[in-house]
């Protein structure tokens, strides 16, 4: 699991974007304040940090500058400045992406995952479990050796749920991740691909492989 490490000062966006770092599998932590950032990144060893420019104690350009000094560890940018020398004085200091604020956190999860498949190409998806194995570029997914037939949205919405057996996923993060249009869908439509997915599973393996929550939502088991 990539470990991301967010510094942000404003807590309702670095809550929005934990939650929304957590829904997609990644582990994370939140640094508010700019003075403490440098140190508490080397302690923590993230994959990949989102790092804010405007922050108190230190500005996000100057951690990034002492972060380079140190290693290549990837820098996405978040800035509310919309002025080019500052989106070209970041990059030239060595972080490998921006974002303008404000954004959609979905966004923010596309562009994480963009920057660890250049930086990590070799590592492919995958679970503790060996015995389920997602190739993410294929769209393929196999269960103790079984290769699985899934529709696109079954492939996204196991691929959802085991980039994080054991935990549970709410009816509205799972509708976050199963369709590239973002169309308007109630939350039944994910009991329905639940069911078909589930019904694979079971297929290959006996026993309860994604486990209801009642009044809450679904987690893998396997």
């Amino acid at each position: 699991m990539s470990k991301i490490c967010i510094v942000e000062d404003e807590p309702k966006i670095a809550a929005l974007l934990n939650d929304y770092l957590h829904a997609s599998g990644y582990e994370s932590l939140v640094i508010h304040d700019g003075a403490a950032a440098v140190s508490a990144i080397h302690d923590y060893q993230p994959d990949l940090v989102l790092l804010d420019i405007m922050l108190p104690g230190k500005d996000g350009l100057e951690i990034c500058r002492e972060l380079r000094q140190k290693s290549r560890l990837p820098i996405i940018m978040l800035t509310a400045r919309i002025e080019e020398i500052d989106r070209l004085l970041g990059l030239e200091l060595g972080a490998d992406d921006y974002i303008c604020k404000p954004f959609s956190p979905r966004e923010v999860i596309a562009r994480v995952k963009a920057v660890l498949r250049r930086v990590q190409p070799e590592q492919a998806d995958a679970t503790e479990e060996d015995t389920l194995k997602i190739d993410p570029e294929a769209h393929r997914a196999w269960l103790d050796d079984h290769e699985l037939d899934l529709t696109p949205v079954e492939f996204r919405l196991l691929r959802t749920l085991a980039a994080a057996p054991g935990r549970i996923f709410s009816r509205d993060q799972l509708l976050d991740h199963l369709y590239d249009d973002h169309r308007v869908v109630t939350d039944r439509t994910v009991d329905s691909h639940i069911k078909n997915l589930r019904r694979k599973l079971e297929a290959v393996r006996e026993g309860e492989t994604i486990r209801s929550i009642y009044g809450v939502g679904y987690r893998l088991d396997l």
